[in-house]
C-alpha cells in the first residue's frame, strides 16, 4: 500500500528532468540558429587549422549528432551511413538550407524526447565502451552541442566578427 506512495518521487522527477530538458535544449536550439544566422555565408568554409571541422561541418555535425543520439541510440532506429546519406552533411547545401536542416532537427529531437518512455531512463547501453543510462546519454547530448557551438563561436572571433551575446541556460 506504501509503494506507490514512494514511487510518485521518482516519477515527479523524471518528469522534471524531462521537462527541465527540454527547456534547455529548445534555448540551445534559438541560441545555436542564432550563431548559424550571424555568420557570413562566405565563412562557412572556415577552419582554424586545416584538420579541423569548418564552421559548416561544426554546425551540421550538431544535427548529426542530435539525429544519432536520439533516434538511433535512443529510439533503435538503424544508424544513418555516415559515408551515403547527405542530409545532415554540408554537401552543397546553402547556409539558409544548413539552417533550416539544423531547426528540423532539432524540433525531431525535441518532439522525440517529449514522447520518451521516461521509464526507460535508467536503462544502460553501450557509449563508446562505457556503460551509460539513457539519462546519461541526453546529458553528453547537451555537452557535445554546447562543445561544437563553442568552436563555431571561436570561429566567428578567429574572422572578426562579435559573436551573439550568450544565452544563458544552455
Amino acid at each position: 500500500m506504501l509503494s506507490p506512495l514512494f514511487a510518485q518521487p521518482i516519477f515527479t522527477q523524471e518528469n522534471a528532468f524531462i521537462r527541465e530538458y527540454l527547456e534547455r535544449l529548445e534555448n540551445s536550439r534559438k541560441y545555436l540558429i542564432l550563431i548559424a544566422e550571424s555568420m557570413p555565408e562566405n565563412n562557412y568554409d572556415f577552419k582554424a587549422t586545416p584538420e579541423s571541422m569548418s564552421f559548416a561541418e561544426n554546425l551540421m555535425h550538431i544535427g548529426w549528432a542530435m539525429d544519432w543520439h536520439s533516434q538511433s541510440l535512443l529510439g533503435e532506429r538503424e544508424a544513418r551511413d555516415w559515408n551515403a546519406d547527405m542530409e545532415l552533411k554540408v554537401d552543397n547545401k546553402s547556409k539558409q538550407e544548413m539552417i533550416d536542416k539544423i531547426d528540423e532537427t532539432f524540433y525531431k529531437t525535441i518532439e522525440f524526447i517529449s514522447n520518451f518512455d521516461i521509464n526507460r531512463l535508467d536503462e544502460k547501453l553501450d557509449y563508446f565502451g562505457s556503460d551509460r543510462t539513457k539519462r546519461q546519454i541526453l546529458l553528453l547530448l547537451a555537452d557535445h552541442i554546447t562543445h561544437h557551438r563553442a568552436q563555431m563561436l571561436v570561429y566567428m572571433r578567429l574572422t572578426g566578427l562579435k559573436p551573439p551575446r550568450y544565452v544563458l541556460y544552455q
